[in-house]
C-alpha cells in the first residue's frame, strides 16, 4: 500500500517491529532472572534457618551465587539503561515517555525498597540476638538432667524389683530353672531373662535369648560392678539410646532403649564349692518416657547448633535482602518500560489487529482518523483485513458446498446394496459402508484403521483381496490396460458356535488417487442359488420325462415273465426267479418314488401367504412326534412373544416334516454309530425385536454336516443318507424363497468339537411382510 512507503524511517514497520522484538526479550529475560533470584532466595533461607552443617558447607559457594546474581543484575539495570540512552538519542518514538516512565518507576521502586532495606537490616541484626535467651538455654540443660536423672531412677527401681524377683531362683534347681524363669519374666515385663553360672554357661534362657544358641554373656564391666557393690547386689545398665545415625528417628530409639540388669542370685547353701548364679533381665524402657527424654535431647543440641550459626543467618538475612531490593529496582524499570509501549496507542492499535489476524479474527479493525502516517497505516491495515475476510467467507462456501458433496457421496454410500470398503497401500481400511457390514457379517467401521487381513473371520479375504490388488498395479496390469479387476470368491461366515454357509461375492477393484484402492463387492448367492435352483428344475422335468416311461413297461414284463415261466422250472429255479423278479419291481418302485419326489420339486406350486401363527402351526405338526411314535425325542422351546408372519400352512408344514425328519435321522445314525442312548432334538422359536424378525431353530444331535455337503446343501441330490434323495433341503430353500425368508445352516461347536447341526429359518412378522 502507498501507506508504507510514505512514512518516516524513525516510525517504519521494521523499526517497530524490532523495538517489539527487543522489548519481549527484555521482559522475557527479566522474568527469567526473577524465577531465577526468587529460587535462591528460597534455597538460602532454607538452608540457612533449617540445616546448619549444610549452610556451613556450602558457604562460599552461597556467597559467590550471591554475587553473581547481583552482577547479573546490575548488568541488566546498565544494559536497560544504556539502552534506552541510545534510543533517546535517535529519537526512536516513545522513547522520552519511555525515560520519564522509567525514571519514575525506579524511584517508586527504589526509596521504598531503600527503606524497607534499613529497617529489615535493624530488624534482623538486633533480632536474632533475641532468640537466644539465657533462660531458654539453661531451662533447656534442666530438662536433659531432669530426663537423664529419671531414666536413672527408672533403671535402679528395675533392678531392685529384678533382685528381689531372682531371690525365687535360690531354691530351685537347674532343671526347673527355666519354668521358674518364664514367672519372673512375667512378674518383671522383660522381653528377655538368661539364668548364668559363675564359669558364664546358660543355665537356662526365656524370651527372645531363649533361640539363640548362644545368648549374650554379662559385660565384664557389669560383673565387675556387681562384685564391688555392697547390698542389693543388683547393677544396671541402660542400651539403646547412644545411637548417633542421622538416620535413626526418634520412634526407631525409642522402641529400642532397654535396661540390662544383672542380679546375684543368693545361694542358700554354705561352702567352698557353692557355685553362685546370675539372673541376667532385659526390660524395655517406657516408650513415652523415652520420647520425652530424647525430644528433650535433641531441643537443646539444635538450640546450641542454631545459637553457633546465628552469624551466618545474619549475613544471609541481609543478603537476600540486598538482592530483594536490586529486584524491586529491576521490576521497576520494566514495569517502567512495558507501560510505556502500552501509551504508544497507534502502534499497539496495528499491533493488536496484527495479531488478530494472525489467530484468524477477520472481524471489522478500529483505524485512527489522524491525518498523519500512522493513521494512514491503521486505515490501511483495516482495509487489508476486510479484503481477507471477504476471501476467508469465499473459502467457507465452498467448504461448505464441499461438505455437502461429501455428505450426499456419503448417503449414497450409506445406502447402495453393495459393499464398499476403501484401502490405503498397506491394506488398511480407511472407510467402508453399511453395505459392507451386512455382506461381511462383521462391524467394518470399528476396524478402521486396521488391516483387512487382521480382521477376525476375514483372514482370508483380506490376503485374496491384498494379492489381486498387487497383481493388477504390477506391470501385468499395466501392460493390458485395465482400469479395474474383477473375481468371484466363496467367504466362509460363522455366528457364534455355528458354522454358516458360504457366501457367494463377486468383488471389483480400482486405484484410487493418493495411492489408496477402492474394493466394491456384491452378494451373489441368491442368484447363485437360483440359478442351479433352476437347472435342477429342468433336470428334474427331464429325468421325470425320461424315466418314468419304461419304469411301467419293464415291471409289467417281469411279472409276466414270472407268470409264463414259474410252473415251468424246477424249485430251485423258480426260487431264482421269484428273486430276481421282485428285485426289478422293488428297483421300479424305488425309481417311481424318486422320479415324483422330482415331479413334485419341479411343479412346487406358488406359496399362499395368509397371517399365521407359527407357535401354533408347530405345536400341531409336534403331535406326531411324541415319545410314544419316535425313538428320537423331540424338545420344543416356543417364544409367546413371537407375532404372526405371512405363509402358506401347508408348505412350512412341509418344511417343519423335513426339518425334524432329517434331524431324528441324523441323531439315531449317530447314536448308532457310537452305541449310545440318542439325544434329543430341539426345535424352538425367537422373537427378535431389534432386528423385527421370527426366528426358527431346528437343531440335531447328529454328526453335523461335512464341509463339502455345507457349500452345497441346498443343491438337489446332495445327501449323506443311504436311502436318501438329496431333496429335501432343496425343497425347504424352495419354499422359504417362496416366503421371503432367509434359511441358515451349519454346524454347533463347543470348544472346537461339532456337537450336532442346526437350520434356522427367519421371518418377517405379518405387518411388516
Amino acid at each position: 500500500m502507498p501507506e508504507f512507503k510514505d512514512l518516516d524511517g524513525e516510525a517504519s514497520i521494521p523499526s517497530a517491529e524490532r523495538w517489539s522484538r527487543s522489548t519481549r526479550w527484555a521482559v522475557g529475560t527479566g522474568v527469567a532472572l526473577m524465577a531465577v533470584v526468587g529460587v535462591l532466595l528460597l534455597f538460602m533461607l532454607t538452608l540457612a534457618t533449617n540445616n546448619r552443617l549444610a549452610y556451613e558447607r556450602n558457604y562460599n559457594w552461597l556467597l559467590a551465587a550471591n554475587i553473581l546474581v547481583s552482577g547479573m543484575l546490575l548488568c541488566v539495570l546498565v544494559w536497560g539503561g544504556l539502552r534506552l540512552a541510545l534510543r533517546l538519542k535517535r529519537g526512536r518514538f516513545g522513547s522520552k515517555l519511555l525515560l520519564k516512565l522509567a525514571g519514575i518507576f525506579t524511584l517508586v521502586g527504589l526509596v521504598p525498597g531503600l527503606l524497607i532495606y534499613v529497617v529489615s537490616y535493624q530488624f534482623v541484626s538486633r533480632s536474632i540476638e533475641s532468640w537466644f535467651d539465657v533462660k531458654v538455654e539453661g531451662a533447656l540443660s534442666a530438662g536433659v538432667s531432669l530426663a537423664s536423672a529419671t531414666l536413672d531412677t527408672v533403671a535402679n527401681d528395675m533392678a531392685n524389683n529384678t533382685r528381689t524377683a531372682g531371690a525365687q531362683l535360690s531354691q530351685v534347681s537347674e532343671a526347673g530353672a527355666a519354668l521358674m524363669l518364664e514367672r519372673i519374666r512375667d512378674q518383671l515385663g522383660a522381653t528377655d531373662a538368661v539364668l548364668w553360672s559363675a564359669a558364664g554357661r546358660a543355665i537356662a534362657s526365656v524370651g527372645k535369648s531363649q533361640f539363640d544358641l548362644k545368648p549374650e554373656k554379662p559385660g565384664a564391666q557389669m560383673l565387675r560392678n556387681l562384685r564391688e557393690q555392697g547390698e542389693p547386689r543388683a547393677v544396671a545398665s541402660i542400651e539403646g539410646l547412644d545411637d548417633d545415625s542421622s538416620d535413626a528417628q526418634p520412634g526407631d530409639a525409642a522402641a529400642n532403649a532397654r535396661v540390662r540388669i544383672l542380679a546375684l542370685i543368693p545361694n542358700p547353701t554354705v561352702g567352698l564349692l557353692a557355685e553362685p548364679r546370675y539372673l541376667q533381665v532385659t526390660i524395655p524402657l517406657p516408650t513415652t518416657l523415652v520420647t520425652n527424654a530424647l525430644a528433650v535431647q535433641a531441643a537443646n543440641r539444635e538450640y546450641q547448633e542454631r545459637a553457633l550459626a546465628r552469624g551466618g543467618l545474619q549475613r544471609m538475612y541481609i543478603g537476600t535482602l540486598t538482592l530483594a531490593l536490586f529486584l524491586a529496582v529491576f521490576g521497576a524499570v520494566v514495569l517502567a518500560v512495558v507501560l510505556g509501549n502500552q501509551l504508544a496507542k497507534p502502534l499497539l492499535l496495528l499491533a493488536q489487529g496484527m495479531r488478530d489476524v494472525a489467530r484468524g479474527d477477520l472481524r471489522p479493525k478500529p483505524a485512527l482518523q489522524s491525518k498523519d502516517e500512522i493513521g494512514g497505516l491503521t486505515r490501511s491495515f483495516a482495509l487489508m483485513t476486510q479484503q481477507l475476510a471477504d476471501a476467508r467467507a469465499d473459502a467457507n462456501r465452498n467448504l461448505l458446498q464441499l461438505d455437502a458433496a461429501r455428505g450426499n457421496l456419503q448417503t449414497i454410500l450409506d445406502n447402495l446394496t453393495s459393499g464398499v470398503i476403501v484401502l490405503d497401500k498397506n491394506g488398511r481400511i480407511v472407510l467402508s459402508n453399511p453395505g459392507a457390514t451386512r455382506i461381511l457379517r462383521a462391524p467394518m467401521a470399528v476396524f478402521r484403521g486396521k488391516k483387512l487381513a487382521d480382521v477376525s473371520g476375514l483372514q482370508d479375504f483380506g490376503r485374496v483381496v491384498q494379492e489381486q490388488f498387487e497383481l493388477f498395479l504390477g506391470d501385468q496390469a499395466a501392460t493390458q490396460g485395465r482400469d479395474r479387476w474383477q473375481q468371484v470368491y466363496e467367504l466362509d461366515a460363522g455366528d457364534g458356535g455355528v458354522v454358516q454357509n458360504t457366501t457367494s461375492l463377486v468383488m471389483r477393484g480400482a486405484e484410487l488417487p493418493d495411492a489408496q484402492r477402492l474394493l466394491v463387492f456384491d452378494d451373489i448367492s441368491e442368484i447363485v442359488s437360483a440359478q442351479r435352483a433352476q437347472a435342477w428344475g429342468e433336470v428334474a422335468r427331464r429325468v421325470a420325462h425320461e424315466i418314468k416311461n419304461p419304469l411301467t413297461p419293464i415291471q409289467l414284463s417281469a411279472e409276466r415273465l414270472a407268470m409264463k415261466l414259474t410252473d415251468k422250472l424246477q424249485p430251485t429255479e423258480q426260487a431264482l426267479l421269484a428273486k430276481s423278479v421282485k428285485t426289478i419291481v422293488d428297483q421300479v418302485g424305488a425309481m417311481k418314488r424318486l422320479v415324483e419326489e422330482f415331479r413334485e420339486y419341479a411343479r412346487l406350486p406358488a406359496a399362499n401367504l395368509q397371517p399365521l401363527d407359527l407357535n401354533a402351526l408347530i405345536t400341531e405338526v409336534l403331535q406326531l412326534y411324541g415319545e410314544e411314535n419316535a425313538t428320537v425325542v423331540v424338545n420344543a422351546s416356543l417364544d409367546p412373544e413371537c407375532p404372526q408372519i405371512r405363509g402358506d400352512s401347508q408348505q412350512l408344514r412341509q418344511v417343519i416334516h423335513n426339518l425334524l425328519q432329517n434331524a431324528q435321522d441324523a441323531t439315531a445314525q449317530k447314536a448308532q454309530e457310537t452305541g449310545q442312548t440318542p439325544g434329543p432334538v430341539f426345535i424352538e422359536t425367537r422373537w427378535n425385536a431389534a432386528a423385527q424378525r421370527v426366528r426358527m431353530n431346528i437343531c440335531d444331535s447328529g454328526t453335523g454336516f461335512a464341509p463339502n455337503i455345507l457349500q452345497r446343501a441346498f443343491e438337489p441330490y446332495v445327501t449323506t443318507k443311504a436311502r436318501g434323495t438329496g431333496l429335501g433341503l432343496a425343497v425347504v430353500k424352495k419354499i422359504a424363497d417362496e416366503h421371503h425368508a432367509r434359511v441358515d445352516l451349519g454346524n454347533r461347536e463347543e470348544d472346537g468339537v461339532v456337537q450336532g447341526a442346526q437350520v434356522s429359518l427367519s421371518f418377517a412378522p405379518n405387518d411388516r411382510a
